[in-house]
């Protein structure tokens, strides 16, 4: 198989000029897949440091209320679509079984219910950012 620099170096701009971290490309039964891997997990440390620093600070705000966490290892996505209005957002009075968010996992798009009724006190994610299953989504009053 010849590799198509071209393709590639477009797939590259691709990923810059959307903010993407991976991006995949199929034509047939020809397959190609890039990403940002390593810059990702430095930004993730980084996140994490500052997450870490905030708990310190200010322990009694993150830690109160209803926890609503991914069922699943994924992507999470706030809207249904790029450019749509927010599943929900700060300050939001939500019912039990109202979808909060989507986690993506294996192309199959995830819709997470809320575990009980509240208010969104902290959306803990932000757009198409991975998750971790067990991680807290979303924190409610």
């Amino acid at each position: 198989m010849k590799i198509d620099k071209k393709l590639i170096k477009e797939l590259v701009d691709n990923l810059t000029e959307f903010n993407l971290t991976e991006l995949e490309y199929q034509d047939g039964d020809k397959k190609v897949k890039v990403s940002k891997a390593s810059k990702s997990i430095e930004q993730s440390k980084t996140s994490a440091l500052v997450s870490a620093n905030k708990a310190v600070l200010n322990t009694t705000d993150d830690t109160d209320g209803v926890r609503v966490k991914s069922p699943i290892i994924g992507t999470a996505y706030l809207a249904p679509e790029p450019g749509a209005k927010t599943f929900v957002k700060i300050g939001d009075k939500i019912k039990k079984g109202q979808t909060v968010m989507i986690v993506e996992a294996m192309k199959t798009m995830n819709h997470v219910p809320s575990t009980s009724d509240g208010e969104v006190k902290k959306i803990m994610v932000s757009d198409g950012q991975p998750v971790e299953f067990g991680q807290t989504l979303i924190i409610l009053k």
